[in-house]
């Protein structure tokens, strides 16, 4: 009976109404210009460099040499094995809906 009451009580929650978002905006918004693209470059001037620890940076140099020997991998083209790729060469087949 539990089950059944916290069922219901859960669905309830579905059917409310969701608000209305067109008058959130505040005055002036609709005919307001874009904002000015900068460059990125400009932004980064003057700030310092980042500076990490040196554990960091071995990890840091590590991941970046699996994700390169990985690249590698994918553009040889053999990642894929022989079974897996006749699999997906059959292509998706959806199941029938019915009264569809």
């Amino acid at each position: 009976m539990r089950l059944v009451l916290l069922t219901f009580l859960a669905l309830t929650g579905a059917c409310t109404d969701f608000p209305e978002f067109d008058g959130s905006q505040s005055p002036g918004v609709a005919g307001a210009p874009w904002p000015r693209l900068v460059p990125l470059s400009g932004l980064l001037e003057g700030q310092p460099p980042a500076r990490t620890q040196p554990e960091m940076a071995a990890d840091l140099d590590t991941r970046a040499e699996a994700l390169r020997r990985r690249a590698a991998a994918l553009q040889q083209g053999d990642v894929v094995d022989e079974g897996t790729r006749r699999r997906m060469d059959g292509g998706v087949t959806f199941p029938e809906v019915p009264g569809a």
